[in-house]
């Protein structure tokens, strides 16, 4: 009988991971054959017109967005995750609460995070629709799952190493940033990839926040629009199919891009 289960379950872990496997390169293909023949030079114009929806200045707000979220958001998020491991004393009620409002706030649908920021960041700090909105939005959204992957990968560094620093005579902040962090990198770069996929996915949020103006932010308190509301503004008018299955042509590279260059940086520090 116990044979018969372990065959059952194991003939059905193959099943679903290739009905998963399937259903995504699904996706992925229906997207790359109804894309790519709509790519064209005129889409990479910096210059957006009504003739020419061209996805440039989507591209660099939406990496403008990235790297400004990710300034505000990790160092929150991994000096607090170092804080809650390194610091508070186990079963501190303290700790035990901010875990708990931070997997309630990453289970928060996106739009409310949109709603609170076009109140609290644009009505009341009277950023309007501006690319600073959307960034502190944003930086709110994904400080969840920072901090709960970079206490997992804090967790996950053995304490000989933390034990040999200080046997060596390291004080304590010395054994964090260059034993325990560095041994750590590759869970927090499993946090950070999820964040920028997140950054660069959404779309609820930043409608309410940073807007939809198809150009180039010259300022943080100019409206910006990312490739994802790019995509969503050309699917909705309903003219410009063609250049919305181009747009996430584009998006899947670039998340492609960031993983591939998270991954190098990972193997980086595991084989240091």
């Amino acid at each position: 009988m116990r044979k018969i289960i372990d065959t059952t379950l194991f003939a059905l872990t193959w099943i679903f991971a290739a009905i998963t496997l399937l259903v995504l390169l699904f996706i992925v293909a229906h997207i790359v054959i109804n894309g790519v023949p709509h790519l064209d030079a005129r889409l990479f114009e910096f210059a957006f017109t009504t003739e020419n929806v061209s996805m440039m200045p989507a591209l660099v707000s939406t990496i403008f967005m990235v790297v400004l979220t990710l300034l505000i958001a990790l160092p929150l998020g991994i000096f607090t995750s170092i804080y809650l491991v390194e610091y508070v004393k186990k079963g501190n009620k303290f700790v035990m609460l901010i875990r708990s409002a931070t997997e309630m706030l990453a289970g928060i649908p996106s739009i409310v995070y949109g709603l609170f920021g076009m109140l609290m960041f644009g009505q009341f700090f009277g950023f309007g629709w501006s690319l600073i909105a959307g960034v502190l939005t944003l930086g709110i959204m994904i400080l969840p799952v920072i901090i709960r992957t970079t206490e997992e990968a804090l967790k996950s560094v053995s304490d000989g190493y933390r034990e040999g620093g200080y046997a060596l005579g390291a004080g304590k902040l010395r054994v964090v940033f260059r034993i325990v962090l560095p041994s750590a990198v590759p869970g927090i770069l499993a946090g950070v990839i999820l964040a920028i996929g997140r950054i660069i996915g959404e779309s609820a949020a930043l409608i309410f926040t940073a807007g939809t103006m198809p150009q180039i932010p010259e300022t943080l308190g100019h409206s910006a629009r990312t490739l994802s509301v790019h995509m969503w503004v050309l699917s909705s008018e309903a003219h410009h199919t063609g250049e919305a299955y181009a747009t996430a042509v584009v998006l899947l590279l670039l998340i492609l891009v960031v993983n591939t260059a998270a991954a190098v940086v990972a193997k980086f520090f595991i084989t240091k």
